[in-house]
């Protein structure tokens, strides 16, 4: 059974940082594109980082510069550091896990991070 379980978010104020994880089981982790999304009640989900599993990366451009993503693929987990943190960034943030070349992908449950201002 394919498991994505976010952790890391909470309540910052704004200027502050979070780091978020997503582990994964059930799956090769390694021969997976990751990705965070987030989504804010109303709005539709929008991608905020993916990482490809040759390493390339590509970014919201509301988060470049500011949020980092990164993976270890011996402990199946994705992480997202997050700094410079705004109260637009509020959202629930979701770990997405795509395998190349197919229409196969999971969904985690998300993890809530609330900036205030």
């Amino acid at each position: 059974q394919v498991q994505l379980v976010e952790s890391g978010g909470g309540l910052v104020q704004a200027g502050g940082s979070l780091r978020l994880s997503c582990a994964a089981s059930g799956i090769t982790f390694s021969i997976y594109h990751m990705g965070w999304y987030r989504q804010t009640p109303g709005e539709q989900r929008e991608l905020v980082a993916v990482m490809h599993t040759g390493g390339y990366t590509n970014y919201a451009d509301s988060v470049k510069g500011r949020f980092t993503i990164s993976r270890d693929n011996v402990k199946n987990t994705m992480y997202l550091q997050m700094l410079s943190l705004k109260p637009e960034d509020t959202a629930v943030y979701l770990c997405n896990a795509r395998r190349p070349g197919t229409e196969g992908q999971y969904w985690g449950q998300g993890t809530q991070v609330t900036v205030s201002s």
